[in-house]
């Protein structure tokens, strides 16, 4: 309880209890923050996320969305909802996706998704600014353990995707999305260099004429 007593640390795993972690984060004063517990250990991440970050969310959620518009595909995208595995895990993704069967599963009136009643989602994206490390690596394992179907990183910096298949508690590097099929991680990747030139009505655009063909 120790790291606790003090002035919190963010953005970092500090080692807490389960119950000193849900202590924490339903405290008012935290009331805007991003939590995430693994394996003994929460990270609490704190707003604000600047303009990068918060442009290449949108895009990313723009595209996966027009993606699943025009081939059919069920889907329900949520941003910054709260997943939790009672006593164990909880992570709150910057966007996350039902899809298919799995598309309409969490019914309106649900506060935090209970990983106990509900299945976790199938595709969860994390946008790294300044938290590409340990978005590769503990949230990785954390989404690992959750049984994602699949997860990808956006490398706000390096403007690419990293994207995983995660299966039997393990994952691989992919290059073409495994539940959202013929969609390619190299044109997600032109798409966010092109928002780097021009606006992003003009990307959907031009999304729109890829996923078209």
């Amino acid at each position: 309880m120790s790291e606790l007593q003090t002035p919190l640390v963010t953005d970092t795993w500090i080692k807490a209890t389960w119950d000193e972690y849900i202590e924490l984060i339903e405290n008012p004063a935290y009331e805007k923050a991003k939590g995430y517990y693994y394996n003994g250990h929460m990270r609490i991440e704190m707003p604000p996320l600047g303009h990068d970050h918060a442009c290449d969310n949108t895009i990313i959620a723009f595209a996966v969305n027009l993606f699943c518009t025009i081939k059919g595909i069920l889907a329900k995208g949520l941003t910054n909802c709260t997943y939790r595995k009672t006593g164990f895990n909880e992570a709150q993704p910057d966007v996350s996706y039902y899809i298919s069967e799995n598309a309409n599963v969490i019914p309106y009136g649900t506060s935090i998704v209970s990983l106990d009643i509900y299945p976790p989602p199938d595709l969860v994206i994390e946008v790294a600014n300044t938290s590409l490390a340990d978005d590769l690596g503990n949230k990785r394992l954390l989404y690992e353990d959750l049984a994602v179907k699949e997860y990808w990183i956006l490398d706000v910096q390096n403007v690419e995707i990293i994207a995983f298949a995660i299966e039997n508690q393990g994952s691989r590097r992919i290059t073409e999305s495994q539940i959202l099929p013929g969609l390619a991680i190299s044109l997600l990747n032109e798409a966010l260099r092109r928002t780097r030139q021009m606006s992003q009505s003009q990307v959907g655009a031009w999304l729109l004429s890829q996923f078209q063909q």
